[in-house]
């Protein structure tokens, strides 16, 4: 518990057995969540016995891809009043939770940032291509859209109230990488109340299956900038829902 709010953390998994037990002992033993939801999407067999050996639950998710994994996970967290996701590959601190929860009294979304260089440590996969690349489009989005101080559009490590969650969800769609970003450009085009601010990031545990290659980090960064040209063109003075809106 948090404040007396119900805490919970999502985990979606795909290629982290060898650092989600150890992530998932980190979040239980900050002594603030509640309930721990691993996602499995089609993950590595030596999975499942990694969170078996924890106190997380293991729900399976067989539609491929962020998105619907965090999906998955939302849905199963149902009960909760603030729900934090993460990625469980080593590459962030879980103990910056209680940093991201600080700041959830005061705004309905709070997402962190990797691009601070104070925070990035070393061996972390934060070279000047990929830290400037998110500030730059961040910046995009922060011009188009009027919204607060952006400063990182690919951190994963977030914790939304059960309020963005309600609003967000019904226009959320996307299954791919970028699907974190497409909530982040929801929340914005909804206006709900959200801040970022610097996590720590690591180098991560094993091979990642975008940012360790140059070529697919500079696809999914222009399938940002695209999805962030269509949303601004869908947006346009409304809001996700309003006058008939997606």
């Amino acid at each position: 518990m948090w404040n007396g709010q119900r805490v919970a953390v999502v985990l979606p998994t795909y290629n982290e057995h060898l650092s989600i037990a150890e992530c998932i002992r980190a979040f239980e033993v900050l002594g603030v969540v509640d309930d721990i939801v691993v996602v499995n999407n089609n993950a590595h067999p030596d999975t499942s016995p990694a969170v078996a050996a924890t106190g997380a639950r293991e729900v399976h998710e067989s539609t491929q891809g962020y998105g619907a994994a965090i999906r998955r996970g939302l849905a199963e967290t149902s009960d909760a009043d603030l729900v934090c996701v993460c990625e469980p590959d080593g590459t962030f601190e879980p103990a910056d939770l209680l940093k991201l929860l600080a700041y959830s009294a005061d705004v309905d979304l709070v997402l962190g940032s990797r691009t601070v260089q104070t925070f990035i440590l070393s061996g972390a996969n934060m070279g000047w291509f990929l830290r400037w690349g998110n500030w730059a489009v961040a910046k995009l989005t922060e011009v188009l859209f009027n919204t607060v101080y952006l400063s990182d559009v690919g951190c994963t490590f977030r914790v939304l109230s059960r309020s963005a969650i309600d609003q967000i969800t019904p226009h959320w769609h996307g299954d791919g990488s970028p699907a974190g970003f497409e909530m982040m450009l929801v929340a914005v085009a909804s206006r709900l109340n959200l801040v970022q601010i610097p996590v720590t990031y690591r180098a991560r545990v094993g091979e990642s299956s975008v940012t360790g290659d140059r070529l697919k980090a500079v696809r999914l960064g222009l399938e940002m900038i695209a999805m962030l040209g269509r949303a601004r063109l869908r947006w346009s003075g409304s809001r996700p829902g309003s006058r008939g809106q997606g």
